[in-house]
């Protein structure tokens, strides 16, 4: 079993997990590799396009494949609207932690795909979306490269108050003023952190903030954007494209929790993620553990534990060392259930 490399035999209870035998079980691994489901933090299943509403049929289609590639826990930092009751409901689907709707302020974001507040009801808002949640809510911190960021004092005052609460607050950035904001406002995670300055690194070590690059988004669209002709834009992208593998492989080495998210469709690819994490610069180890063991304890859910969810995927060999074998499980159990 990963990450502790000790055999172990386990039973499933129900949806738990046991270290003690179970009477009448069926053997379904007999050998292997056995590690935590695979995690995502960071998709949007529900809709793939702008134009298409927010639908229960794309939401089902979408967390089906996460599950069929073993990822069986996701979250959704902003969604067009709600996670529906019915997904924690359902024991085919992954675990969902959710942020509710994206919250945008004036000019921040696709106009009407999430919940446009104005800046003096973002902290109204952000607290609603958390609580109506899975106890996070995501703000669009920046969105174009030549207009302002989001002001430091209201992203501060968001956290604070979705904080005090109990909650937790994820922010979009993606240019140097709004990921500089996001830090200092001491957001619970950085979503893309494009431009980010190196010198904050230590600070999100410090604070506890966590750094969710979704390199693998921004590697497919690299070579799209070089073939573009010269502007302001496209040189800014590609700047910002430039420092943010150097930008990765520093907050591991500074003790920042940095974890697998995809951002793109279809789903059920966080193994892509976990390749360029690897390129980045983290040890095959600890890649692997931001989409899998690592992002659940951020998530708050234990690995292979006794009385743990009975949440796994198991492999034929040891995936620190082929980590093609990561998109084909041998065993995917969720729930305690084979799924596959």
């Amino acid at each position: 079993m990963l990450p502790e490399r000790e055999e172990r035999s386990f039973w499933i209870d129900g949806d738990r997990l046991r270290t003690e035998p179970v009477p009448g079980a069926d053997l379904v691994v007999d050998g292997g590799w056995l590690l935590p489901g695979l995690v995502d933090v960071h998709t949007h299943p529900g809709t793939e396009d702008l134009d298409d509403p927010f639908s229960d049929e794309t939401l089902r289609r979408h967390l089906t494949d996460h599950r069929d590639a073993g990822v069986l826990l996701v979250r959704t930092p902003g969604s067009a609207a709600r996670i529906p009751s019915w997904v924690d409901e359902d024991p085919g689907m992954p675990r969902v932690r959710s942020a509710g709707r994206w919250l945008a302020t004036p000019g921040r974001f696709f106009p009407g795909f999430g919940r446009d507040v104005s800046e003096a009801d973002l902290v109204q808002a952000a607290v609603e979306e958390a609580k109506a949640s899975s106890g996070w809510c995501k703000v669009i911190a920046d969105w174009k490269h030549d207009e302002p960021a989001l002001p430091q004092d209201v992203l501060t005052a968001v956290v604070q108050a979705v904080h005090a609460v109990g909650g937790r607050v994820a922010a979009h950035c993606q240019t140097a003023e709004g990921s500089r904001h996001a830090v200092e406002a001491g957001v619970d995670s950085l979503e893309h952190g494009m431009h980010l300055a190196p010198e904050l690194i230590d600070r999100m070590a410090s604070q506890g903030t966590a750094f969710v690059p979704t390199l693998s988004v921004f590697a497919a669209g690299a070579d799209r954007r070089r073939a573009e002709e010269p502007s302001a834009r496209r040189d800014w992208w590609l700047s910002g494209w430039e420092g943010m593998l150097p930008n990765v492989r520093a907050a591991h080495e500074a003790g920042v929790t940095v974890l697998a998210g995809t951002d793109s469709f279809p789903c059920g690819r966080v193994t892509s993620e976990v390749e360029w994490l690897v390129r980045a610069g983290l040890p095959v180890e600890s890649a692997l553990g931001a989409a899998s063991w690592a992002a659940r304890a951020w998530l708050g859910l234990p690995g292979l534990v006794d009385g743990g969810p009975a949440d796994l995927v198991a492999y034929d060999t040891d995936p620190t060392l082929d980590g093609s074998v990561l998109s084909h499980p041998s065993r995917i159990i969720l729930r305690g259930r084979v799924i596959s």
